[in-house]
C-alpha cells in the first residue's frame, strides 16, 4: 500500500531539478537577490500568459489583492462583495484597508459567489467585487462584469487558486480591472515560498500598485504614499520563470486526473462530485467531493489509516470566525457557506498522480460507502 499525501510537491522538483538548481545558483552568484532581469522577465511572462499589457509582482496573493484595493483608493467608508466561503486573505485585505467586507452566499455545485444574490447586497458605499476562482473553477465572468458595469463596480479577481483557468476560452484575471495570483507551492504556479502578482491593463493602476509595494516610493527615500514591502524576491522569480512554461501541461494533468476521478467515483452513493461550468475551463486546483458531515469524519479517517491524505477546505466560513463578528453575522445567515463547510472533502490532487494512486482511493471510499455506510434512500 503506498502512502499518497494531499500534493506532492517534490514530483515538480525532481522533474526540473537541475533546471532550478542551476537558476537559483545563477541568481546566488550574480549578487542581484531583489529585482533584476528575472523578476521583470516574469512579469512579462505572465502578462503575456493572462493576456493583459501590466504585471506587478509581489510577495504573497494576499499583498496582491491589498494591493490592488489600495490601488483603486479603496477604503475607510467603502464596502467590498465577496463570499464567505474561502480563505482568510480574501477577506482580510478588505478589512486592512479600512474598508468593509460584505458578504453574499456562494452557489452549488460550484463553491463560487451565488451571482444571483449579488445585487441585493450592493448598497451606495459597494465599490467593487472580489469574485474568487475557488479551487480552480472559474466564476460565470460574463455575468458578474454585467452585474459590475450595471452598478459601476470595480471587479478584483482572485486567482490564487486558477492560474491557467479560463471564461468563454478568456483567461481569469484578464476580466476584471485587476486579476491577483498566488505562488503559494501548493498553488498550480507554485514556488519554493511565498509569492504573487497582481494583473491589469490599467497603466495608472499598474504604476500606483507597484510604487504602493515600493514603500510608497517612486525614487529611492521620496515617499510618495504610505507603502509597504512586498516585493517578489530575485529566487522566487527565477524559479517561476522555470516552472511557468510547464503550467499548461501541469493543469492538463489536472484534469485528466479529475476526469478520472469522476469517472471512478460516478456510481457511489451519499457522494456529490464537483462539476464545471460549460463555458469554463477549470485548473482543479482541488478536486473536492461532498458528503454529509455524519459520514466526512469517519471517511477521512479511513483514508488516513490506508495512507491517503485528504484536506477540508474550509471547516469554517468568514462570517462565523471571530474576527469578523462585528460585521453582525449570524450562524444561518449564509447557509449554503455553512453547509459545504460541513460536508466538503479534497482528494490527493497534483501533476504526476498515477492512475495506481488514484485507484487506491476510490477502492478506499468504495469500500467505506459498501461496508459501512448505508446509502440514503
Amino acid at each position: 500500500m503506498t502512502a499518497i499525501p494531499p500534493i506532492d510537491l517534490t514530483r515538480q522538483y525532481h522533474l526540473l531539478n537541475d533546471q532550478i538548481s542551476k537558476a537559483v545558483t545563477d541568481v546566488l552568484s550574480s549578487g542581484q537577490y531583489i529585482g533584476g532581469s528575472a523578476v521583470t522577465s516574469l512579469e512579462t511572462q505572465l502578462a503575456a500568459n493572462v493576456g493583459v499589457t501590466h504585471c506587478v509582482s509581489c510577495n504573497s496573493g494576499t499583498d496582491a489583492l491589498y494591493l490592488a484595493l489600495r490601488a483603486l483608493n479603496i477604503g475607510k467608508g467603502d464596502e467590498v462583495i465577496t463570499a464567505p466561503f474561502t480563505f482568510a486573505a480574501t477577506a482580510e485585505v478588505i478589512a486592512m484597508t479600512g474598508a468593509k467586507p460584505v458578504f453574499v452566499d456562494i452557489a452549488t455545485p460550484t463553491f463560487n459567489l451565488n451571482l444571483e444574490k449579488v445585487e441585493t447586497a450592493i448598497t451606495k458605499n459597494t465599490k467593487a467585487i472580489i469574485p474568487i476562482h475557488l479551487f480552480g473553477q472559474p466564476v460565470n465572468m460574463t455575468e458578474l462584469m454585467r452585474i459590475a458595469k450595471a452598478h459601476n463596480l470595480w471587479v478584483i479577481e482572485d486567482c490564487a487558486q486558477a492560474t491557467g483557468a479560463t471564461w468563454q476560452n478568456q483567461p481569469v484575471g484578464s476580466w476584471g480591472e485587476v486579476g491577483c495570483f498566488s505562488f503559494f507551492p501548493t498553488k498550480n504556479l507554485g514556488g519554493c515560498g511565498d509569492g504573487g502578482a497582481l494583473v491589469t491593463n490599467n497603466p495608472e493602476l499598474a504604476k500606483t500598485a507597484r510604487i504602493l509595494a515600493n514603500h510608497g516610493q517612486r525614487e529611492k527615500y521620496k515617499q510618495e504614499s504610505i507603502g509597504m514591502n512586498s516585493r517578489l524576491d530575485t529566487l522566487q522569480a527565477a524559479i517561476l520563470l522555470i516552472k511557468l512554461p510547464y503550467l499548461e501541461f501541469w493543469n492538463k494533468q489536472r484534469r485528466e486526473i479529475a476526469k478520472r476521478y469522476q469517472d471512478l467515483l460516478s456510481q457511489v452513493d451519499n457522494i456529490l462530485l464537483p462539476t464545471e461550468l460549460a463555458r469554463g475551463e477549470g485548473v482543479w486546483n482541488q478536486y473536492t467531493i461532498r458528503i454529509s458531515r455524519q459520514y466526512r469524519d469517519q471517511l477521512r479517517s479511513h483514508l488516513q489509516q490506508q495512507g491517503i491524505g485528504s484536506m477540508i477546505y474550509y471547516p469554517f466560513p468568514l462570517h462565523l470566525q471571530p474576527a469578523y463578528k462585528h460585521l453582525g453575522y449570524e450562524k444561518g445567515d449564509f447557509p449554503i457557506s455553512e453547509q459545504m463547510a460541513q460536508e466538503v472533502l479534497s482528494l490527493p490532487m497534483f501533476p504526476g498522480l498515477s492512475h495506481q494512486e488514484q485507484d487506491q482511493v476510490a477502492t478506499a471510499i468504495k469500500t467505506l460507502m459498501k461496508e459501512t455506510l448505508e446509502p440514503d434512500n
